[in-house]
Parts: C-alpha cells; sequence; structure tokens
C-alpha cells in the first residue's frame, strides 16, 4: 500500500526523503492506523500539539507513519476542554508509552486505553499542570504532588521475588528503574519505569529562534547529535523550501557515518567486556579514541556538535584532511576485521552471545522493533536505501540484517555496518563535490510546517516542525528508543539475571533521546 492509496486531502512538503500532511476527521484516523497496520507499514511517532493560536480550544494529536513511499504525518483536531481521540496501540503496541506521555504533557487521552499510569510526570509536577499547554507552568518543589507509588505489575507465584535496580545506577549512565520478576536467576517479567530525566525539550524549542534551535535538538541525545541537529535543519530547511547545497549535504553525511562508526566500536568494545573480554574492550577504545581526536580536528569537537546548521555546516574539509580521514577508514577498517575474527572465534564469547536475549523476527514486527535492533531481527528497514535523500541516493548503500535476533545477531549487524559506513566515508572523500558549504534562510512569517527523517545510527531520528509567525509553534524530536525500550522487556524473558547487561547494552537505547 501507498500513501496515495489512503484516500485523504494530501499536501507534500518540500522535504527529501518524500514526507505529505493531511488533517483528518476521528474516523479518519481510525482508518489510517488500522490500514497502515494491515500494509506492514510503521508507525513512526505520536505527539500532541496545543493549537489554540490557531483558534480558541483547539488540540491536535498527531502521527507519522511509514510507507513505502515516504511518510505520512497526520494531524487530528481536538476541539473541547477535554479533549480525546482514538486509541492506536491496538494496532501498533508501543504507541502507548507516546499516549501516556501525551496525557502528562497536554492532558489529551487516548480513548479505551486501559493504562493510565503517568509517564513523565513522577508526581512532582502541580496538579492540572501541563508542560506543552499555553498558559500552564509546571513546577516542582513545595507547591508539587506527593510522589505516588508507581502500580508495577507484579508476577504472583511460588519462588517468584523481585529485584528492583535503579534509578540510580552504579556507573555514570542515565536513570531508569528496571523491576525484575524472577525464580532463582530466571527473569519472568521485565518492567521499566523511565521519564526521570524529562527536560522540557520540547517546551524550550518554543522559546527559540528557528535558526538556533539546531543547538538544542543535536542535544537530545548527545551520541546522535549529527542524526538529530540534522534531522532539525532538514525540517527547517523543508519548512522554509530552501535544501542545503549538495557539499553541505555530502559533509553532513560524512558526519553522520563518523557518528555511526564512533558507537559501534564503542559499543563493540563494551559487548565484549560485558562478556568477559577485557581485550575486545581496551582494542575498540583505543580505535573509538583515535577516531573522535580526528573528528574533533577536522570538525573543531569530537562528537561533532553543533557542526551541521540550518543552510549548511560550520567546517569545510581541504584536501589534506581529507587524505587523512580516508586513510583512517583504511585503518580502521584491517583492524574491525581483524578484532571481528576474533569475536568470531573466541567460544567463550560465542556461548555468551549466540541465543540470549532473542528478538524472533514475527514478535519484532508485532511490537515494531526498530534501527540496528530491528535489522538484527529481520526487520530490513534503513532509510539510506528505503527513502534515500540527498547524498545517499548516489551512495548504495548496503543494507545490513539477520534473523537470528540475539545478541549474536545485533553484534555482526554492528560489525557489518561498522564496515559498511567505512566504505562510504571513503566514498564521500573522493566524491566531495565542490561549492559552498552553506546558504543564508530567511525565516518566513506565515505559517509553514516540515519534517526532517533521518537514519541514525541507532535508528531512525524523526523531527516535525511547525512556524507561525516566524517563531516555532511546535517542534517535535523522535528517538528510535521509544520503539525498542519496550522490545528490551521482551528480549530479556527466560534470560539470566546476569545476561542483563549484555542484553542491555546489545540495544543500548536512550534514555535522554526519551525523556524529552
Amino acid at each position: 500500500m501507498r500513501i496515495a492509496d489512503l484516500n485523504l486531502d494530501l499536501v507534500r512538503l518540500a522535504s527529501a526523503p518524500p514526507v505529505r500532511h493531511a488533517v483528518v476527521d476521528r474516523a479518519s484516523w481510525q482508518a489510517v492506523a488500522l490500514q497502515v497496520a494491515r500494509a506492514r507499514g510503521r508507525l513512526v511517532s505520536l505527539w500532541g500539539c496545543d493549537s489554540r493560536h490557531r483558534g480558541p480550544g483547539s488540540m491536535v494529536v498527531s502521527a507519522a507513519y511509514a510507507l513505502p513511499d515516504g511518510l505520512l504525518w497526520i494531524d487530528l483536531p481536538l476541539p473541547g476542554e477535554t479533549p480525546s481521540y482514538p486509541d492506536v496501540s491496538t494496532h501498533f503496541p508501543f504507541a502507548g508509552r507516546m499516549q501516556r506521555a501525551t496525557a502528562d504533557l497536554l492532558g489529551i487521552h487516548a480513548d479505551d486505553f486501559a493504562d493510565r499510569r503517568r509517564w513523565l510526570d513522577h508526581g512532582a509536577w502541580i496538579a492540572q499542570g501541563f508542560a506543552l499547554r499555553a498558559g500552564s507552568r509546571v513546577r516542582s518543589g513545595a507547591d508539587s504532588q506527593e510522589s505516588d507509588d508507581y502500580a508495577f505489575v507484579r508476577v504472583e507465584g511460588d519462588g517468584v521475588h523481585e529485584i528492583p535496580v535503579g534509578p540510580v545506577h552504579a556507573g555514570i549512565i542515565e536513570p531508569g528503574h528496571f523491576r525484575f520478576s524472577i525464580v532463582g536467576e530466571k527473569v519472568l517479567r521485565l518492567e521499566q519505569r523511565l521519564g526521570y530525566v524529562h527536560k522540557g525539550i520540547e517546551r524550550r524549542f518554543s522559546e527559540l529562534a528557528p535558526l538556533d534551535a539546531h543547538r538544542l535538538a543535536g542535544r537530545v541525545s548527545g551520541d546522535s547529535t549529527v542524526a538529530g541537529a540534522w534531522a532539525y535543519c532538514m525540517a527547517l530547511e523543508s519548512a522554509l523550501a530552501s535544501p542545503a547545497p549538495p557539499r553541505a549535504q555530502w559533509l553532513r553525511a560524512l558526519m553522520l557515518e563518523r557518528e555511526r562508526v564512533a558507537n559501534h566500536l564503542g559499543d563493540l568494545g563494551a559487548l565484549a567486556n560485558d562478556a568477559a573480554l577485557a581485550f575486545g574492550l581496551a582494542q575498540f577504545s583505543r580505535l573509538r579514541e583515535d577516531w573522535l581526536r580526528l573528528s574533533m580536528a577536522a570538525f573543531g569537537h569530537r562528537l561533532m556538535m553543533d557542526c551541521v546548521v540550518p543552510g549548511g555546516v560550520t567546517a569545510d574539509l581541504d584536501t589534506a584532511m581529507i587524505v587523512r580521514i580516508h586513510s583512517q577508514c583504511e585503518a580502521v577498517e584491517a583492524e574491525v576485521r581483524t578484532l571481528r575474527a576474533t569475536f568470531d572465534e573466541h567460544a567463550g564469547l560465542q556461548d555468551r552471545f549466540i541465543g540470549t536475549g532473542q528478538v524472533a523476527p514475527e514478535l519484532a514486527a508485532q511490537l515494531g522493533l526498530a534501527g540496528l535492533a530491528g535489522r538484527a531481527s529481520g526487520q530490513a528497514f534503513d532509510l539510506r536505501c528505503d527513502q534515500p535523500w540527498a547524498p545517499y541516493e548516489e551512495l548504495r548503500v548496503s543494507k545490513a540484517g539477520s534473523a537470528a535476533g540475539d545478541v549474536a545477531a545485533r553484534v555482526a549487524v554492528r560489525f557489518d555496518e561498522t564496515l559498511e559506513s567505512l566504505r562510504l566515508i571513503r566514498t564521500l572523500c573522493t566524491g566531495l563535490p565542490a561549492g559552498d558549504r552553506q546558504r543564508d534562510l530567511e525565516v518566513t512569517t506565515q505559517p509553514a510546517r516540515g519534517a526532517g527523517w533521518v537514519e541514525g545510527w541507532r535508528g531512525e531520528v524523526f523531527v516535525a516542525l511547525e512556524l507561525d509567525a516566524g517563531a516555532i509553534q511546535r517542534c517535535h524530536c523522535h528517538d528510535p528508543s521509544w520503539q525498542n525500550w519496550p522490545v528490551l522487556e521482551h528480549a530479556v524473558i527466560g534470560n539470566i539475571v546476569p545476561d542483563f547487561p549484555l542484553i542491555n547494552k546489545s540495544f543500548n537505547l536512550s534514555y535522554s533521546g526519551h525523556d524529552l
């Protein structure tokens, strides 16, 4: 099925990959969810907006769906003081958390959706305070509600007991609570509670100038700063119908692939360490450190933060730096291939990886598993291949994948993607077009909307942007961790508790990208 088959009044946005927008009624909202689910399309994101600047008493709930011919963004206006909308979690289970977050932020609820537990509001917000409602202030402290006792699902039976982990952890990772129900060491159930690092980012966007907000988008999840900033800039350039110059697009892609390699190198080392192969951690840490140092030399920041800007990029590459980057890719590829052989031949490592944290393709499809974790479970979606935008339509990306769905498969996908990204970076270096690295953008005073849709290292990063009177009315950023956190609860079932860190690291999901 294609977007045109949905029989909606569509407006095509000036986006690449292609994005179409439609305003729907309640019946169409339900029909679209059903038809997309039946056609094995994907729900990318669901969010809400207080749109009372458009008219009295009106809010909007929005959804973005991925289909073979692009992205469909639909808006459902919700008039009235107690707005609600039809539940879509029956078709897309992971939407439940998005619906709960939308209820916390705006006070709008999905009809017949049974789980009314708060998700982002942990009882520290004042009563009736909704962070994204116009004129509402959310405060914490003496005037806040008392923190509630979150209603975790209990597992009953002989020998069953619970292990609470977090939200504060022994390491430097961000806070999240994991409630294990176990018999002996075998995990019967895992339930997560996230939202501890909610920072008010979506509200903050409306206080920033459109030409400055890319810096905030690049900080939604620091390990995906290039992907986040590019998705925001793509959305802004879409709204203004003013794409970045070709050279800038190629430099953005080069940075995006360097970001992908940096994260895979770090995670491959950490996975080896979690399986007691400290040698792997040492070698991949060395490679990643050298990789980040060259990023610093080339772009002025180890993570390339604030390097992707509206209209282009901040830094260009001279011939000498292009040669250094190209040479580094060749050297790193040789070492990665050697380390892969070491991993594959290490019996103890493979014993820990194979069959651990398995997510079968059927379950992955049902739960909407996305990104590299999805590709390791038979979900062959990669925007660089399926919806290529400049310059990826010229690069012929080779898609990694597996149907095994275990830690070993996720490790193999990381190796494959690392090697492919090294090839892509060399291609980008040799084919970098001449021309400007940035063009000036003029922000319109007329209402405008744009969307950004980028394949980051973890999966697809999405930004929906609405402008009016030269200001940001709404900017919604979506990290693929929203899709994948619920699947982690299923991946750990039947495994032993000591394998949870290994399974968790094989997904390596973002707390910050989830808890905006």
